[in-house]
């Protein structure tokens, strides 16, 4: 008989909210904002590029590249970080590229991370945070983005919900090893302002610790705000390892390239990580994704570039989904940046009653209500906290709107696929506004479905 299989680091992370609500979305959803991810195409540059890369003659490009990163793509990810840095740096040992942030984000985990050491996170958080660092040994240490109540008639925006300097401060020992900042935030949408990455990274200089800064949605910032990068800041260059993403900068998550930015007495032990796990990426998406960061270098703060048009799409996308939430009654909270929106639900509690004692999260068991009854997927905020905290925060769902056919065709008056007559009287109905009678139906005006 076989001796059982001993998994110590990976006892209780074994569980995925997404593999869940995905199932249910694809089961039930008529409309999914739930994933993260654009419904609509990336640019036709660079469409063009990776057809060119599989499609040309550069037969090279179909085999294995340099490890670290494809030649063309670290030289060009140098120069444009570079410029937003303010520093020289060198493409060979200041970049490395990586299959997505995820894989960055393990990387920086594992070569970090030993038995003992503490990790500050902030919540709410991406969901990979916490389990990352529990196989790689380390200690999660929660510290929670406290709401603060708006004006009266103001909808709340994510800038409203701050860290408390005290006890941020308190979070810090001799046992951390490293802070996880996400800036613009995921799930929020929350822009840290330089007077909060200040205090982190005075704290990160007092306590010597690393700070992991994930900003995979850099360029997704609306309203005129800025997004300030932590490295840039005294003292942080030399503790810090940017991960960035293709896949939010160019809408092409499944590509899958990502990238880390940082010293290299840092990036040295992410390439030994990377050259013992994944140990390359993709050529031909790599060479592409550098044809991309060329022409927008080019371009970089011109009308025509990609990265002033996305963000100014997205902010209409934005708008319009915060219209249709208030019609039906639910309180968005206006995010300052990415392409995900929180709602808060706790106006529903009438219709879809909260049970007592009950183990699971209300805004979880208000997702799969929803889903399951109205056809519209979203993702229950709580699954981006602690254990611990899940009950703290469980009267909000997470939105997104990158997506064409969903936010573009909504109807002001309403929000899922039948009418809800309920104590409140709310009316949710997803309808088509767009000019199309694909699929037999009526031109506009008709329920949104798949041909919209």
């Amino acid at each position: 008989m076989s001796r059982p299989v001993q998994a110590r680091r990976l006892e209780g992370i074994d569980k995925n909210i997404w593999v869940e609500f995905v199932k249910l979305a694809a089961t039930y959803s008529t409309v999914n904002l739930g994933q993260g991810f654009p419904d609509f195409p990336p640019p036709d540059f660079l469409k063009e590029a990776f057809s060119r890369a599989v499609s040309g003659e550069k037969h090279t490009l179909h085999q294995y590249t340099r490890a670290f990163g494809h030649p063309p793509l670290v030289k060009i990810l140098a120069q444009l970080f570079g410029k937003l840095l303010g520093r020289e740096l060198d493409p060979m040992t200041n970049v490395m590229v990586t299959v997505g942030a995820y894989q960055a984000l393990f990387c920086c985990f594992q070569a970090f991370i030993e038995e003992g050491d503490e990790v500050i996170i902030i919540e709410p958080f991406f969901d990979c945070y916490e389990p990352m660092v529990k196989m790689a040994g380390g200690t999660p240490v929660y510290i929670p983005l406290r709401p603060v109540t708006p004006k009266e008639g103001k909808l709340m925006s994510s800038a409203d919900w701050q860290l408390d300097p005290a006890e941020l401060a308190s979070k810090f020992s001799e046992q951390t090893k490293a802070i996880v900042l996400n800036s613009p935030n995921n799930p929020l949408g929350k822009v840290f302002s330089r007077g909060e990455l200040e205090l982190i990274a005075d704290l990160c200089v007092k306590h010597d610790a690393l700070c992991i800064s994930d900003e995979v949605y850099e360029w997704l910032v609306y309203d005129g705000k800025e997004h300030i990068r932590i490295a840039s800041l005294p003292g942080m260059w030399d503790r810090t390892v940017i991960v960035g993403s293709a896949g939010k900068t160019f809408s092409i998550t499944g590509w899958k390239v990502g990238w880390t930015v940082g010293p290299n007495r840092l990036l040295q032990h992410l390439r030994t990580v990377h050259q013992n796990s994944v140990y390359h990426c993709a050529t031909a998406a790599q060479d592409a994704v550098a044809q991309g960061f060329q022409r927008e270098l080019e371009r970089y703060g011109k009308p025509d570039s990609y990265f002033v048009q996305l963000p100014r799409e997205l902010q209409q996308k934005r708008d319009q989904l915060i219209q249709s939430l208030v019609a039906v009654g639910m309180k968005p909270i206006i995010p300052e940046g990415t392409y995900f929106l929180v709602a808060d639900i706790s106006e529903f509690k009438s219709e879809v009653p909260d049970v007592p004692d009950s183990d699971e999260p209300y805004d979880s068991r208000f997702a799969k209500w929803m889903v399951k009854n109205k056809g519209l997927a979203a993702i229950p905020l709580s699954a981006f906290y602690c254990g611990a905290h899940k009950d703290n925060y469980n009267s909000f769902i997470r939105f997104c709107f990158a997506k064409v056919r969903h936010t573009a065709g909504l109807h002001p008056s309403g929000l899922a696929v039948s009418t809800l007559h309920g104590t409140q009287g709310k009316n949710w109905g997803f309808f088509c506004t767009n000019k199309c009678s694909e699929g037999g139906e009526p031109a506009g005006g008709h329920k949104l479905n798949s041909w919209c």
